[in-house]
């Protein structure tokens, strides 16, 4: 049985601090393989600022050459509209093994705003999450009680979730889990990386070395 994981985002541009994260996930939780799913037009988003799409996914393909486990999809830039998840969860459970594991994985800012995206309830009855949350209590560090997690999980999606400590996540009779995992913390962001190159500033050591010179070759981002 496959383990897959999906991480989506608009990887304006993608950096060192995505790629740190999805790995941690990878290993934590034995995925054999996580999707990178860039977004064409982000419903939650302004697209200000937004390149290309095909640079972005260029980017991303670069960024992951070297690595078979991760893989790129471009779903949701062939589709047209803004691109919602749970149009996205279905594809692949319409496409990969039924037996396959499939998780769905997010930032904490992102899960804290998922109730007023497309369908949500439906995308926990869909596919269980991994939520990663970037607290100083170090990297493998599991954030269970947190209450302003839990306070959202249980007011705005629903009341039945109960933290399982044999199981690590907050688990429901009827919906599926919602995992919480603690990332190592990177101050690195594709805004703060956008800032820095508009005002000529080097972002070595902030995006792949191959993924800077695409940046500067194609002139994005200026």
């Amino acid at each position: 049985m496959k383990r897959i994981g999906l991480f989506g985002g608009t990887f304006n541009p993608i950096h060192l601090g995505h790629i740190q994260v999805i790995q941690e996930v990878k290993k934590e939780f034995g995925l054999d393989k996580i999707f990178i799913i860039p977004s064409a037009l982000p419903p939650h988003k302004e697209p200000d600022g937004l390149v290309d799409a095909g640079d972005r996914i260029e980017m991303i393909r670069l960024s992951f050459s070297n690595h078979p486990d991760f893989a790129v999809s471009d779903v949701e830039l062939k589709r047209s509209g803004p691109s919602y998840t749970i149009d996205t969860v279905r594809h692949f459970k319409s496409i990969l093994p039924e037996d396959a594991e499939i998780f769905l994985i997010m930032g904490l800012d992102a899960f804290l705003e998922i109730d007023t995206w497309k369908s949500y309830k439906d995308l926990f009855l869909l596919i269980p999450f991994i939520v990663m949350s970037r607290s100083s209590a170090g990297q493998g560090a599991t954030v269970f009680g947190r209450k302003p997690f839990e306070d959202y999980l249980k007011s705005r999606i629903s009341g039945g979730y109960k933290l399982s400590a044999s199981q690590s996540s907050y688990v429901h009779k009827i919906k599926q889990p919602v995992f919480v995992f603690n990332v190592t913390p990177i101050d690195i962001s594709s805004t703060k990386i956008r800032k820095l190159i508009k005002n000529g500033i080097t972002i070595k050591s902030l995006v792949p070395e191959i993924v800077e010179a695409f940046i500067r070759s194609k002139g994005l981002y200026l």
